[in-house]
């Protein structure tokens, strides 16, 4: 298959590149040096150039802080940039996979989220990637939208400086600071090498709509710092924030587990348990040489809990 990756230099389009690779596809990469997807001409000389018959459209603007700043852009990216493929999808004749946020739920149902439940985003950045999916999913002919969260990997987050919740722990504990952390935010960890090859499983079936792939389980972000710390023998001084210690300007759901109900259906589902995900990232950061000594005392301060 011929399958183009937009956003392949981010942190889940540089393994969905790889993964695809893998699997024998002819897989063409663009990042924002090549393609703006805010920008209808860009989009369609590059799909005409290519001749794909899947695009995967991974770019977003998905600092959720900068989304509420910048809500116009934040509508162009995640919302027109998404229409502009779809809209070309149908011309060009191509399958659209479209990669979408558990930011679109208000954290309210408090228990995982399915595929036919109603959206109601609390931020602009569930708002605008809402926006998106409805663009997709009325224009397109051919589509799959995914549902992520909750996503770490080997590859840096440029919109969080490189980093994600994992090695930001790893790396602060190591110039042993403080570490307080929330425990009132609910999610599913999700590493993003077993996002590209559930991808790669869902390309080849036919059965088009809206699914959510993320991990099994789920956990606090307080119980996540807990497992990464036990998996490396770390000895840190962890505890948990106090409700209301740490201050946030932007809204998020205190609950955002999602169900993998489409691909349950149709025994498809593949993602393994969230603990599974995180021995084999640590692992694979090991024998990168990016993980740091084991057994040593460290303190950090986590006030964010938006990675």
């Amino acid at each position: 298959m011929r399958v183009v990756v937009i956003g392949a230099n981010g942190q889940l389009g540089a393994d969905i590149y790889e993964k695809f690779l893998e699997h024998g596809d002819q897989v063409i990469p663009l990042d924002h040096s090549v393609i703006e997807v805010k920008d209808y001409n860009s989009v369609k000389a590059n799909m005409l150039r290519l001749n794909p018959e899947l695009v995967i459209n991974t770019a977003a603007m998905h600092h959720v802080e900068r989304c509420e700043e910048e809500p116009e852009e934040a509508f162009l990216v995640n919302g027109i940039g998404a229409r502009n493929i779809a809209l070309l999808s149908n011309e060009l004749d191509y399958t659209v996979m479209h990669i979408s946020t558990d930011y679109v739920f208000d954290g309210l149902k408090n228990s995982p989220y399915v595929e036919s439940d109603s959206p109601n985003p609390l931020n602009m950045y569930g708002y605008s990637k809402l926006i998106g999916e409805y663009f997709v999913r009325t224009i397109a002919e051919r589509y799959y939208i995914v549902r992520v969260s909750g996503l770490y990997g080997i590859n840096p987050c440029r919109a969080k400086g490189g980093r994600n919740f994992v090695t930001s722990m790893l790396t602060m504990a190591q110039e042993g600071k403080e570490l307080r952390v929330v425990d009132d935010e609910v999610l599913t960890p999700t590493y993003t090498t077993d996002v590209a090859k559930q991808l790669v499983i869902l390309s080849r079936v036919q059965d088009y709509g809206l699914y959510h792939v993320t991990s099994q389980g789920a956990c606090t972000w307080y119980e996540f710092a807990q497992k990464i710390f036990q998996l490396t023998d770390m000895k840190v001084s962890l505890a948990r924030a106090e409700q209301g210690e740490f201050s946030t300007k932007v809204l998020r759901p205190k609950y955002s587990v999602l169900e993998n109900a489409h691909l349950k259906s149709l025994d498809l589902d593949g993602m393994p348990h969230w603990e599974d995900g995180l021995k084999r990232y640590l692992n694979a950061l090991k024998r990168d040489g990016r993980l740091p000594k084991y057994g040593f005392n460290a303190k950090w301060k986590c006030a964010n809990s938006s990675f």
